[in-house]
């Protein structure tokens, strides 16, 4: 594991690199870690052709973890990033985020877009995300972190859905603290997001993906396609918000076509 510090606040972010080739940087959603992309698959499907990048955000997974809503506006995980890419000796590379990390990547496709030679989307809006915690989780969930942590947290979010968990997303889960997630949280329905005019000014080479039954992140993500000059989305059929990246297989395909062309474009 290596370790890059935000030059502002000096935050711990924990990263972790894998195989060789063009960098990829991967960063996960809302209270998971950058372990999501081995046990869905991604390391594997990807090691040989890129030189993966794999990023715990800020109060996630082995990163640093403030407990302080304003420990995690969105300029400071943007900082965060960017002190992965110094540290890791990295001008431009390819971005793959999913939920909050596409949503971290909008931003930095729109803020620093020459250190991006690409930014793929999954399951991810550039919008304002008021309410969107718990329309992804469930309605208490602030209340469940509070009183029981991320144990307390998961078991809400598997009696609220009537869902029980695959093993790899509980583990990074229970990894994190729940404080720390209860500020993050916070913070995340406090953004304002990005509206379309800074979205049509990005010109960084875009996929777009969203399954069919992640309504508003597929109504988002079509439509930032269509008003991005570089962009293009792929609908992922039959999947929601939380099933996104899993199985990998329909995902990898057109990631690794888009990834290609993108790398052959600017040979």
């Amino acid at each position: 594991m290596s370790e890059a510090f935000n030059p502002v606040d000096n935050t711990r972010i924990a990263f972790t690199e894998v195989g060789d080739g063009v960098p990829l940087v991967l960063v996960h959603g809302s209270a998971l870690s950058r372990a999501i992309w081995r046990g869905f698959g991604y390391v594997k499907a990807l090691r040989d052709e890129y030189r993966l990048i794999l990023v715990d955000l800020r109060g996630h997974g082995l990163s640093d973890k403030p407990h302080r809503q304003a420990d995690y506006r969105m300029q400071l995980v943007l900082d965060d990033l960017l002190a992965v890419f110094d540290t890791a000796g990295v001008d431009r590379a390819h971005f793959m985020g999913y939920s909050f990390g596409a949503r971290a990547g909008f931003s930095l496709a729109a803020s620093h877009p020459e250190r991006l030679l690409s930014f793929v989307s999954a399951g991810g809006t550039y919008r304002t995300p008021a309410g969107s915690v718990a329309a992804l989780f469930f309605d208490d969930y602030d209340a469940a972190l509070g009183s029981g942590g991320m144990r307390a947290f998961v078991d809400g979010w598997e009696k609220s859905a009537g869902i029980t968990l695959d093993p790899a997303t509980t583990a990074a889960f229970l990894a994190n603290d729940g404080e720390a997630i209860r500020a993050y949280f916070r913070q995340v329905e406090a953004e304002p997001g990005l509206d379309d005019e800074r979205i049509r000014a990005i010109s960084t080479p875009t996929l777009l993906l969203a399954g069919t039954d992640d309504r508003q992140r597929y109504l988002d993500s079509e439509h930032a396609a269509a008003i991005m000059p570089n962009a293009c989305f792929v609908a992922l059929p039959g999947r929601g918000h939380g099933d996104t990246l899993r199985p990998s297989t329909g995902v990898i395909e057109p990631v690794r076509e888009f990834l290609a062309s993108v790398d052959r474009a600017s040979a």
